[in-house]
């Protein structure tokens, strides 16, 4: 509502007087940036839009070593790898608010350094994700993305991958393409779709408005993605956020990526994805315990009501 968004605006304003991030090329090395689509290669960087820093403060470090060891019955190693972030410069703009130009801008930031980062040592995956808002985790407001590229990944990933490959196997056919297939012929958890992709609220979401775009085409591996595809990327990610805040009144949320292993092995059966996860309620001790999500509303009456909020100018 009105007053939501003049409370919204009063803290950003508060907020952009302290952020060192609407300067960070003032404090910060760049590795990456760009001024209105194009690649500026050296400085000065003073009409910059969007950029790539090292994480002043990262989850993990470079080396040439994992330092594998135990410690009683366990097993650790060193957190080697690379942390960066991908800073847009406007203190106020999230995705909603941005044009599709701006939005493509990003998504070319993160080809760029997911390409650039699989290449290094010891990576074996690439993690895009975005923090909005302090329910998200995000301990800077100023609208950022994070790179992480470390030498294992995760065991969802890892599920999503072999659950993949067993349906492939009996079946003959990716599983996200199956779905893809069939939301498209049933259309109640359709939230948009362009030429090349689909915006889906997933069946069984594990959350209240659990967004997730997939590519309409089979793909496995983001980082080959053509420059057409990310203008339409740009499309979907512009109408998807911006309904999200229509319909929730600027919510916190997360957004990731999943897509296929860069360690190089073969990984064709995978379909990358954007998952988006919307802070529309907190876990507490059933949903901790059990790994049983809750949702208050079914997926299909939450991609019938973004659709609604969908009719807007870009």
């Amino acid at each position: 509502d009105a007053f939501g968004k003049k409370e919204i605006n009063a803290k950003k304003k508060k907020e952009k007087k302290l952020c060192r991030f609407c300067d960070i090329l003032k404090y910060e090395k760049p590795i990456l940036v760009f001024s209105k689509g194009e690649k500026i290669k050296s400085p000065p960087y003073n009409n910059w839009t969007t950029c790539v820093v090292a994480n002043k403060y990262p989850a993990f470090s470079p080396s040439l070593k994992m330092n594998h060891r135990k410690i009683g019955p366990y097993r650790v190693m060193d957190g080697v790898g690379f942390h960066e972030l991908v800073v847009t410069r406007d203190h106020r703009q999230t995705i909603a608010e941005m044009n599709i130009s701006q939005i493509k801008e990003i998504i070319d930031a993160y080809q760029e350094r997911y390409l650039d980062l699989s290449n290094e040592p010891l990576v074996n995956y690439v993690s895009i994700f975005h923090n909005q808002g302090e329910k998200a985790g995000a301990t800077v407001a100023h609208p950022h993305s994070q790179i992480i590229a470390i030498p294992t990944f995760d065991s969802d990933i890892q599920s999503s991958i072999n659950g993949s490959k067993r349906y492939l196997k009996k079946y003959g056919q990716c599983p996200h393409c199956t779905m893809i297939k069939y939301d498209q012929k049933d259309q109640k958890r359709v939230v948009f779709e362009n030429k090349e992709f689909l915006v889906t609220c997933p069946f069984v979401s594990r959350v209240a408005f659990e967004v997730r775009i997939y590519p309409k085409v089979h793909r496995g591996y983001f980082e080959r993605i053509k420059n057409g595809s990310k203008w339409q990327l740009a499309e979907a990610f512009k109408k998807t956020f911006k309904a999200l805040d229509l319909a929730l009144n600027h919510p916190d949320y997360n957004f990731f990526l999943h897509t296929a292993p860069c360690d190089g092995q073969n990984y064709d059966h995978y379909h990358w994805n954007w998952q988006i996860i919307p802070h529309t309620q907190i876990w507490a001790g059933f949903e901790l315990g059990t790994e049983i999500e809750i949702s208050t509303i079914t997926p299909e009456a939450a991609a019938e009501f973004l659709r609604h909020k969908i009719n807007f100018k870009l």
